[in-house]
């Protein structure tokens, strides 16, 4: 396969793929058991078919293609990402690793026939938690982890239950597969960044060594609402400006530790949000992140007790919510070693580094042997119609996935050559972090 030809169909399945759920504002929309949602995943399985997959779905919507082993119990090797989008989201976040998926299994048959072990792509049904408050209901129910008992409580916007909505795009009802996987030797995703790392330093390959821990906060500040104009400031319990010193403080203390952790107070609202009435409550979420659960911990530990200390040096109370714990998790050693030493046989500059948002690999990390590869996204846009990578990125990472599922899948040895044209780094190869 020339590396043109593979260029070509990569970004014209891209746009194919974005047609379903187009936005007419920009951007794609594909929620989970949407009319939008169900189109894609049966154009995908059509594609499958045409590439000489074998297709199923299992009974939550994940979709499968399969390239058949000699021997079908010799396991699986699993690729692929998700089908949802976040609302007016972009062509590439989930889309581009199934569509690689689809494009490697393709050649693979193509090129080399069976394998010696299965190979899948699956597009799976649902990551982002854009219609229901859940998030992962794919993976999570390939690893046997899902809150299945949550799903007879919740309902989207329009107040339509989730059980109804599993059902009225044909699953849920028993006539599909178990969604619980036992046979899975290893999960490789390939995904954009969605960060700006990779194009800043013109490295066309991210290997991913963890997914970084994310804790989450809802803080209540509470002091007395009063007037503007007759309460001496020395008396005040300002609600606004006790929350906006806590926020500062937390905010410093990221800066002196800098990169990787990351802390972000995404909403404020405040009562009675009246112009000339001191605020008498004011509540403001937090999110930090990092890849080293010990000082996320301690992180963490720090700015809530300088919340308190602030509370009680003005005068306020402080309600503090925890309502998310995930610990940072770890990417198959093993894998990145493989990834690396496809990347120095491809002549592809790579750099090694923590994920800073959330991914299936997480999900299945703690299960099966896991690999998170990333390409570069520009300017670091995603959940926007304007998230782009460009088709020399995209293909870069479909090489790499076509030589690791070669290399798992058929039981050793380095693919075959691939007519392709080296990637130039203007950085030369010191760019190589491994």
């Amino acid at each position: 396969m020339k590396i043109a030809d593979l260029q070509q169909r990569m970004e014209e399945m891209v746009h194919w793929l974005a047609t379903y759920g187009a936005d007419p504002e920009g951007g794609v929309t594909r929620l989970l058991y949407t009319s939008s949602w169900t189109e894609a995943q049966q154009a995908l399985e059509q594609k499958m078919r045409e590439s000489g997959l074998e297709t199923y779905y299992d009974e939550v919507g994940n979709l499968y293609g399969r390239l058949t082993s000699a021997n079908p119990e010799a396991g699986t090797i699993l690729t692929g990402s998700h089908v949802d989008t976040v609302k007016c989201g972009g062509k590439y976040d989930g889309a581009f690793g199934i569509l690689a998926g689809l494009l490697a299994l393709r050649y693979l048959k193509e090129t080399y026939g069976p394998p010696m072990r299965n190979i899948e792509v699956v597009s799976l049904c649902e990551e982002e938690g854009s219609r229901f408050p859940l998030t992962f209901w794919g993976s999570t129910n390939i690893t046997g982890t899902a809150p299945v008992n949550k799903i007879t409580q919740i309902q989207d916007a329009g107040e339509i239950p989730f059980m109804e909505a599993m059902k009225e795009a044909g699953f849920g009802l028993g006539y599909y597969r178990n969604p619980r996987r036992e046979d899975i030797l290893s999960f490789i995703e390939l995904h954009i960044e969605q960060g700006a790392i990779l194009e800043r330093e013109k490295i066309p390959i991210g290997i991913v060594e963890q997914i970084v821990g994310q804790k989450r906060y809802t803080i209540e500040c509470i002091g007395e609402a009063n007037h503007a104009g007759t309460t001496p400031m020395v008396w005040r319990k300002d609600a606004l400006r006790g929350s906006s010193q806590m926020i500062l403080s937390i905010m410093e203390s990221a800066d002196r530790i800098g990169a990787p952790l990351v802390a972000t107070v995404g909403k404020i609202e405040m009562e009675p949000n009246v112009s000339n009435v001191i605020p008498g409550k004011a509540t403001f979420t937090l999110d930090i992140r990092h890849p080293q659960g010990d000082v996320l911990d301690a992180f963490c530990a720090e700015a809530i007790e300088s919340c308190y200390a602030i509370a009680r040096n003005r005068g306020l109370q402080v309600k503090v919510e925890k309502h998310m714990d995930a610990r940072p998790v770890e990417m198959d050693e093993s894998l990145i070693s493989r990834v690396k030493e496809i990347c120095r046989h491809q002549d592809l500059p790579y750099k090694l580094m923590p994920s800073g948002a959330g991914h299936d690999a997480q999900i299945m990390a703690p299960h099966h042997p896991t690999s998170l590869i990333f390409v570069p996204s520009h300017r670091g846009i995603s959940h926007n119609p304007a998230e782009y990578t460009s088709k020399e990125d995209l293909t870069a990472g479909v090489q790499v996935l076509i030589e690791l599922l070669y290399q798992l899948g058929y039981e050793g040895g380095e693919i075959n050559e691939i007519q392709r044209t080296q990637y130039v780094n203007p950085n030369d190869h010191d760019s190589w972090s491994g």
